[in-house]
């Protein structure tokens, strides 16, 4: 039977629950609600309170438009833009001073709720002896619209303002955790897709220093983008509502859902010309001082362990925003490698010949013994450019300064989908926080689906790293550490090992070919 327990922060008094041997805070606020004056601006801190305040109840998600259908990161709790707060799994409240992992989630710095069942942290707090965190952070254009550039104090905001929720978030863990049982000096941030892509991102933020001690980086790079493409958005969005720049302040007034709308409608004016998608960090000189990969290859999160890695079939997950790509043939293929449309998700800048690419990919598919269909090519081409090989260049330039650095590849597929889900984009998710029975996660895992150990497998491996800075376990005591000379991978799957340079032609492929700065999602 589920009871109420107490703590008090330094904003005030706290009441929680303890339910499944653990004690759970919903709904805390990490800073005030961005709302009327500070709708666009930065996190200011939460304001103090009287009495006990309730935090049995999971805040309300961030607001967020309809989008394709999205498995764990579609939202049903009403929403609003009072959503920044965080909640706390502990197994107790004392001076243990536990590890903590603060996750982050993804859905394209557009969808999702660091609520949604699949993030629940009760499976992994209670095994881990950790304290888990999840966090809401402000989406679309709340959160990502840089108006400063083209309305100027008309509309004062850089673009990074829901990356700055984050920041506002881990302050809030880092001055506070201790109450719950965690060690404010060993606080590993975590994330996956879009959450990754925020983590990378404050590994070259001088301001992130000190807030993190360990990052966990699953299925996302460093991608940002120009100030001159953020306020190419702003410029849509002004025109669309027949709004001159210096009336820009008149966005405040409009009610959240009329925003939603006006992201909506733009959306997919947008798309294509900011690559990667028009809501997302902006680097900006100031708060992202200078491009994430050029950064961590000088050093700038040197002496932060890292571990980085994707799943194998990342691009499978896209088959229902695409489903005509199930159907390509060798011709289409080409067609669509050629074209700058088809492939602007990438976000890579790859200058290449697409029937290299494609005579390439087969022969080394073929040579392994996997599949050559245009279909499968299509997967393997787009995964790699997104997110195994970008993430690989990550993992070198960190490790010449930071041996602690490890990378992973998930390779276990998923029967869901009809079998078209395989080891796509999330399904480690799951895995990860031991959620498999979560209703968001059955879409990606189906119920009663074998998974042998691995759940455990890689929650031991995630804790260890987040404890020691090591993912190494007595089950994966092989997992030697990334470096460019070996680039040691530990496969997470059906079968688990530890192996050097996987799909090494391919990766070598597209590092030549990729500009220095750029990096897919």
């Amino acid at each position: 039977m589920a009871t109420t327990t107490s703590t008090r922060t330094s904003y005030g008094s706290l009441r929680g629950v303890t339910e499944d041997g653990l004690v759970i805070f919903r709904g805390i606020p990490y800073a005030r609600p961005p709302v009327g004056d500070r709708r666009f601006a930065a996190p200011q801190p939460p304001d103090a309170w009287t009495g006990v305040r309730d935090a049995t109840t999971f805040g309300p998600p961030a607001m967020q438009g309809a989008c394709a259908p999205a498995p764990g990161l579609t939202v049903t709790a009403p929403q609003s833009e009072d959503c920044l707060t965080l909640n706390v799994w502990t197994p107790a409240m004392d001076d243990a001073r536990r590890p903590v992992m603060v996750y982050l989630h993804g859905g394209a710095f557009m969808l999702g709720s660091g609520s949604m069942p699949m993030f629940h942290g009760t499976a992994l707090a209670r095994r881990g002896d950790v304290v888990v965190v999840t966090i809401n952070s402000r989406l679309g254009l709340f959160g990502y619209l840089r108006g400063v550039d083209v309305c100027g104090d008309a509309l004062p905001s850089t673009g990074n303002e829901g990356l700055l929720d984050q920041l506002a978030a881990l302050r809030w863990v880092k001055e506070q955790i201790a109450a719950f049982g965690g060690d404010p000096e060993n606080v590993t941030v975590c994330g996956q897709s879009a959450g990754a892509q925020s983590i990378t991102a404050m590994l070259a933020m001088p301001t992130a220093r000190g807030l993190f001690h360990r990052a966990i980086v699953q299925s996302g790079t460093a991608l940002t983008q120009t100030p001159a493409d953020a306020s190419q958005v702003a410029e849509t969005i002004l025109a669309d509502l027949g709004l001159a720049p210096q009336e820009a302040g008149r966005l405040r007034d409009l009610s959240a859902d009329e925003l939603l709308d006006v992201q909506s409608r733009v959306q997919s004016r947008v798309m294509l010309r900011a690559r990667g998608g028009p809501y997302r960090p902006v680097l900006d000189g100031a708060t992202i001082p200078t491009d994430p990969y050029a950064a961590i290859a000088t050093g700038s999160a040197a002496g932060i362990p890292l571990l980085i890695g994707t799943n194998l079939e990342e691009w499978r997950f896209y088959i229902r925003l695409d489903p005509e790509a199930e159907r390509l043939t060798d011709d289409g293929l080409l067609t669509r490698l050629a074209d700058p449309r088809a492939t602007a998700q990438a976000a890579d800048n790859a200058q290449f010949d697409p029937a290299e690419a494609v005579t390439m990919h087969r022969r080394a598919r073929a040579a392994r013994g996997e599949s050559t269909t245009a279909w499968d090519l299509w997967v393997a081409i787009m995964s790699d450019r997104r997110f195994r090989v970008p993430s690989m260049r990550l993992a070198e330039r960190h490790s010449t300064h930071t041996p602690e650095t490890y990378a992973y590849l998930f390779t276990w597929k998923s029967p869901g989908w009809d079998g078209r889900l395989g080891a796509g984009h999330e399904v480690q998710v799951p895995f990860v926080f031991g959620t498999l029975d979560a209703p968001d996660s059955r879409d990606l895992v189906p119920a009663g689906t074998p998974v042998g150990a691995l759940p455990e497998l890689m929650q031991d491996a995630w804790v260890a790293f987040a404890r020691t800075g090591s993912p190494r376990t007595r089950d994966l005591a092989g997992w030697e550490p990334y470096t460019a000379a070996r680039r040691t991978t530990m496969l997470l799957g059906t079968t688990t090992g530890s192996v050097d340079a996987p799909n090494e032609a391919e990766r070598r492929f597209w590092d030549a070919r990729v500009q220095a700065g750029s990096a897919p999602a």
